[in-house]
């Protein structure tokens, strides 16, 4: 595969529009037909921005493992391009430039696009948590006081691809919020987190070795694990507790995931792709019914 584009995860694309897809579906009321085209564009600008901080998240994760030697022995995934050789630190710092540029455009955007303007209060408001969310994809791993290795990866997860996601494409769409949205936001960032989480107990020991504090290396190999399956069962409690039951559909699925989880110690890379498409259809299935 190519290096620069293995450096973009693109598996890692499906879990992060989740959340724009549920908050919009529940503004839209599923009347997608009946869609207007200033709301298709806040749809469509919305998609392109969380695509793009995901991607920007990627890369500099990427980039402040390899600076920090985390990445140096990895043996549980494929290598990427830095751990490689194929991509140099400054095209990898080229990629990030690009991609921070690309999180303002299309930021920016969305926000004309829903407000008509940048100087109201709305605008602003959201400016603001756009910046962040770029701080955040950028902080993560990269830098001297990045909070990814301080055991903060989790609710960086679960603020920014939870309830932002979710609560922030309600928000462009209605102009309002309710405390039912905020719960979508939490169904959807639980196995948002639940991602990153599996992640790290993939990584839990080379994390150690490399002084990389995660949420899954201070919790342990059970605590962890535990940690996990509350995880899911904490969001389809709550789509449960809505009346979505078309969501429980995933049941079956979940339990071979944690199955696996609970009796394997290796080879759990297999099961990312797993948790991240099952997220979005659970999202799919919750708006269905």
């Amino acid at each position: 595969m190519n290096p620069y584009i293995q450096s973009l995860r693109l598996r890692t694309l499906p879990l992060s529009v989740s959340g724009i897809i549920l908050g919009s579906g529940i503004a839209l009321g599923g009347e997608w037909s009946a869609v207007s085209a200033q709301q298709w564009w806040v749809f469509g600008l919305a998609i392109a921005t969380t695509l793009s901080l995901q991607i920007l998240s990627n890369l500099c994760n990427e980039l402040g493992d390899a600076q920090k030697g985390t990445d140096a022995d990895q043996k549980e995934r494929a290598a990427y391009g830095l751990q490689t050789g194929k991509i140099t630190v400054g095209q990898m710092k080229g990629m990030i430039a690009l991609f921070i540029v690309l999180c303002l455009a299309f930021g920016g955007a969305l926000i004309y696009s829903a407000f008509g303007s940048f100087a109201c209060t709305q605008s602003l408001l959201f400016i603001g948590l756009g910046l962040l969310a770029v701080m955040g994809a950028i902080k993560y791993t990269l830098g001297k006081h990045s909070y990814g290795y301080i055991g903060l990866g989790d609710l960086g997860v679960f603020v920014f691809f939870g309830l932002l996601s979710t609560m922030g494409s309600y928000y462009l769409l209605t102009q309002q919020i309710t405390w039912e949205i905020a719960w979508y936001g939490i169904a959807v960032g639980l196995p948002c987190v639940g991602v990153l989480n599996l992640n790290n107990i993939r990584d839990m020991d080379n994390d150690r070795k490399h002084g990389k504090r995660t949420f899954a290396s201070l919790l342990g190999p059970v605590g962890s694990r535990v940690y996990h399956t509350l995880l899911l069962v904490g969001c389809l409690t709550i789509f449960a507790v809505y009346g979505h039951w078309w969501a429980l559909c995933i049941i079956p699925v979940w339990a071979w995931h944690l199955w696996y989880l609970w009796t394997h110690s290796d080879k759990l890379d297999k099961q990312m792709p797993v948790l991240m498409f099952t997220t979005l259809i659970v999202v799919i299935l919750a708006l269905v019914g």
